[in-house]
């Protein structure tokens, strides 16, 4: 089976590394990739958005099934552009058509999916320039901190929490009036503030049946004790020690089942992952946000955790025989840490070569950011390369990582010291 895996980072390795292990794989490709996945499949550099390229690329290499990385094709009808071409219509996509992707695509649509189908969430109103005043007075009505959200996608910059109300204000006139995000913020949702302790549960279906994953925590902020701006992850833990087997359990009923049921009730055939951003609020699981694909960096530490066939499980999403596979996940706990490049998440350098990611053992090496250049690994982008080890508990793993972390070397390296803080 040749397989194509659209996108660039670390969480396209971790697809990588863990299709490349299936006796079922026959060639694999990843477009554009990184200097990691130059190692153990073929990488094509074309843009995941540019839907002539992918089928130009999908022709050429005899491609039996594409798995989409990242949002941004899923949102723009990657799934529906193949089904709309004779020439691509029976090979399958894992990942939504665009109905299903609006799940991200849109703030405003899903939260009037959560409420319409009964997913616990955050009281929420949306607004546009034309509303402005109106979602003035909405903010009057909340208690801070306010949060405001760009509809759109905006490169995970789009949310804002704010603690005073004259600077929430000001912040929705500058998103709404001003397109502080561009079109992505023509409407903005503000929602109340959910309180308690943040992890992901990600969902793989097929529309009909579908596999719990494992849960995972990543930690966002570039400072340690989660201090500074908000980055695109700093390292992540699976699994999540307060999300125990009760609390799943709510998960399940009071999440998961309502929102593959709601699916289904709105005729959206979904094949794919919903990765579900939870609140656990006293035991309590609220949404947050639903995303259409699997997040990074916590595909680095749920990946790895699954024993069974990756290619295997696809199959049964791309057939809807999904109930019908094996599906096991190691009790070990895997921890992962963010190596990224000095100034990011603001102004950063690339091309700095990367040195000691090849002596590493009993650790795995994902990489990001990263690039080939006159026979040298150098960076690429903000986040460079993620580090996850397997333990018997989060210290263990963590331990391995770190001690990993100091046989890597490139100019300006910063990483946070301080993974798993909180659950230790």
């Amino acid at each position: 089976m040749n397989i194509l895996i659209l996108g660039s980072g670390g969480r396209e390795h971790a697809f990588a590394k863990k299709l490349s292990e299936s006796n079922k794989i026959q060639n694999l490709f990843v477009a554009p990739g990184n200097a990691g996945t130059n190692s153990i499949a073929t990488n094509i550099n074309i843009n995941p958005t540019n839907f002539q390229q992918v089928k130009e690329t999908v022709l050429q290499h005899n491609i039996n099934m594409v798995v989409v990385g990242p949002e941004a094709p899923l949102v723009a009808g990657v799934h529906d552009f193949f089904l709309a071409d004779d020439d691509l219509k029976n090979i399958p996509v894992i990942g939504p058509k665009k109905d299903g992707a609006l799940l991200e695509g849109s703030k405003d649509f899903s939260k009037q999916f959560m409420i319409k189908h009964n997913v616990p969430t955050a009281k929420y109103e949306s607004f546009t320039s034309d509303t402005l005043a109106q979602g003035k007075s909405f903010l009057e009505t909340l208690t801070p901190p306010y949060v405001l959200k760009a509809d759109g996608l905006a490169a995970g910059k789009g949310v804002l929490i704010l603690n005073n109300l004259e600077e929430a204000k000001s912040e929705l006139e500058e998103m709404l009036s001003n397109q502080k995000f561009g079109e992505a913020s023509s409407t903005v949702v503000i929602e109340e503030f959910l309180k308690g302790i943040e992890l992901s549960v990600f969902v793989l279906t097929d529309g009909k049946s579908y596999k719990i994953l494992p849960s995972a925590k990543d930690y966002k902020r570039i400072g340690e004790g989660d201090t500074g701006l908000n980055t695109g992850g700093m390292g992540a833990i699976s699994p999540v020690p307060f999300a125990t087997d009760d609390f799943l359990q709510k998960v399940e009923e009071l999440v998961v089942k309502p929102t593959i049921n709601g699916l289904q009730k709105e005729g959206i055939d979904y094949r794919g992952f919903i990765f579900i951003g939870l609140m656990n609020d006293n035991g309590n699981p609220s949404v947050v946000e639903y995303n259409v694909r699997m997040g990074d960096p916590e595909t680095e530490v749920v990946l790895p955790r699954i024993e069974s066939d990756l290619v295997d499980l696809f199959e049964g999403v791309a057939n809807q025989t999904l109930n019908e596979k094996s599906y096991e996940v190691t009790p070990q706990t895997a921890t992962t840490v963010m190596l990224v490049s000095g100034g990011y998440p603001e102004a950063y350098e690339k091309g700095k070569t990367i040195t000691g990611f090849d002596t590493i053992d009993d650790s795995i090496v994902f990489h990001a950011g990263t690039t080939v250049k006159d026979g040298e690994v150098v960076t690429n982008g903000g986040r460079v390369m993620a580090i996850t080890s397997f333990g018997d508990s989060i210290e263990d793993a963590l331990k391995k990582s770190y001690k990993n972390i100091d046989k890597i070397t490139f100019d300006k390296i910063n990483y946070r010291k301080d993974i798993g803080f909180d659950l230790v």
